[in-house]
């Protein structure tokens, strides 16, 4: 992987919650690349925060935890199933509030006559 490539795929558009979960699947060399890539892009004292707390346990004898960072639960998968959308199927045209619309205003109802109060 390139140096200037984070280790975790879509890393700059993850929440802070979510790449705290992340980057536990990372090993020390991993970590050290993240972090300088933090560092050298957007800086953020939150999430540098965040991962060079989970290097300094992982030199401290933390084991990267399994998985893979493929499964991304943050990003859903397409839709299952539903109707198609066409023009068999889309809703019939509604009509203009009552209270009329910019270009037609409304007129008052019932014996309402200005200056009449």
């Amino acid at each position: 992987m390139n140096e200037d490539t984070p280790p975790i795929e879509g890393y700059e558009g993850l929440p802070i919650a979510t790449l705290q979960h992340r980057v536990r699947s990372l090993d020390a060399e991993q970590m050290r690349r993240l972090i300088a890539y933090e560092e050298a892009h957007a800086d953020r004292t939150g999430v540098l925060e965040i991962l060079k707390n989970r290097l300094h346990g992982l030199e401290e004898g933390a084991e990267p935890s399994g998985g893979s960072q493929r499964f991304q639960p943050e990003r859903p998968g397409p839709a299952a199933g539903g109707s198609p959308v066409n023009t068999d199927t889309v809703a019939p045209q509604a009509s203009p509030p009552p209270h009329g619309v910019p270009a037609q205003p409304a007129k008052p109802k019932g014996d309402y006559q200005p200056g009449n109060q």
